[in-house]
């Protein structure tokens, strides 16, 4: 497969393995941002082979985890009505709400639908004109271009039957909700290469000044995690705290003009709930008042929600880094893929979902048993 094992070699990885024990002269403690890494750290085996090196610590960088059961429980309401069509991505269907998830809504006769583009679901509206049909828009800002692109086309298009339930959030913001937490031990960031991709890394800039920590824009690939395990190691070991690029083949320093001039466009910064973690200041995405005909929250009335959120979920603690997964007390037994008690047990990116799949893999040595891909 070209271009994709060529970054899973092991006789490179070996040598920059050794390299990066040599280069620690004390055990430093990274954070991977993105839930993509996550798992490929969890998966190769990287935490254990480096362990006494580095600490790795799972950020809040999986979007259906970080969004807040106050939007999930919205979705569901929106799901149930008989003249919606809701729409979205198939990793959010699993997702627990206060009293059920969007796949038991659709059981019960509700009109959700899986799409692969918010495009999917504007077009999905301009073949039913007698149907409402929302989008549920979450994620970082790696999606939120598709999705201002979406409502853009609409308002274009003059769709007035398609809306959107935005919950987008954004990384700068978190990464500095860290670094002021009393108990932070970050040292350093693996940065996510697709956010950075979408909106290049000047924001990250004045995080890695003000908080003294190296960031470096990272891939998903082993190579490329190891890659940006060294350079963040060798910044901290000389005393450094700049912003690198180890994702040179795919990110520039400006990211994407196009992109972020739309999602620009068409988004205005907000104070966002993040699931587990609570209110950050300015970390999320909201529509202009000018795209306010599209935003399923306003169209439809919803307010305030009031939530029951498991009190055996410690997924606060995950996503922040003061728990690892395996050491919550509902892990793996009253908290599994089948009945999970938050989105992190569920989603394709979550961390909880890493350590459940991928320890059974490292016990069986079965890659399939894992979906495990070297």
């Amino acid at each position: 497969m070209k271009y994709l094992t060529e970054y899973r070699d092991a006789t490179i990885a070996r040598p920059l393995i050794e390299r990066i024990k040599r280069t620690a002269t004390r055990p430093w403690t990274l954070m991977e941002v993105c839930g993509g890494q996550t798992h490929t750290i969890v998966r190769q085996g990287l935490d254990e082979l480096l362990e006494g090196a580095i600490e790795m610590i799972h950020g809040p960088g999986c979007p259906v985890c970080v969004t807040p059961l106050e939007q999930i429980d919205k979705a569901l309401m929106l799901a149930a009505r008989p003249d919606v069509i809701f729409t979205s991505f198939g990793d959010m269907l699993r997702v627990p709400g206060s009293d059920c998830d969007l796949q038991q809504v659709r059981a019960r006769g509700g009109n959700v639908r899986i799409v692969y583009s918010p495009l999917d679901a504007l077009e999905i509206a301009r073949r039913n004109p007698d149907r409402e049909v929302v989008f549920f828009a979450v994620g970082f800002e790696t999606t939120a271009p598709a999705n201002a692109m979406a409502v853009w086309r609409a308002r274009e298009l003059g769709v007035p039957n398609f809306s959107v339930l935005v919950s987008h959030v954004t990384v700068p913001p978190a990464i500095s909700a860290i670094m002021q937490s009393p108990d932070n031990r970050v040292q350093g960031f693996l940065a996510a290469g697709h956010v950075c991709a979408v909106m290049g890394w000047t924001e990250y800039e004045p995080l890695a000044m003000r908080y003294g920590v190296p960031i470096v824009v990272t891939g998903f690939e082993p190579l490329d995690i190891l890659e940006g395990m060294l350079m963040a190691v060798q910044q901290l070991e000389a005393g450094r705290h700049i912003v690198e690029n180890q994702y040179v083949r795919s990110v520039r320093r400006e990211g994407t003009p196009a992109a972020r001039m739309r999602v620009q466009e068409v988004f205005e910064l907000a104070d966002r709930k993040w699931r587990g973690i609570g209110e950050i200041p300015m970390s999320g995405l909201r529509l202009r008042p000018e795209f306010a005909a599209f935003d399923a929250e306003l169209k439809f009335g919803l307010g305030d929600v009031h939530v029951n959120e498991s009190s055996e979920c410690h997924a606060g603690e995950v996503l922040t880094g003061k728990l690892k997964p395996p050491r919550c007390p509902a892990f793996g037994t009253r908290c599994t893929p089948e009945r999970p008690l938050g989105a992190l047990m569920v989603s394709t990116e979550g961390a909880c979902a890493a350590y459940y799949h991928l320890a059974k893999y490292r016990e069986s040595g079965d890659p399939a048993a894992a979906g495990a891909v070297s």
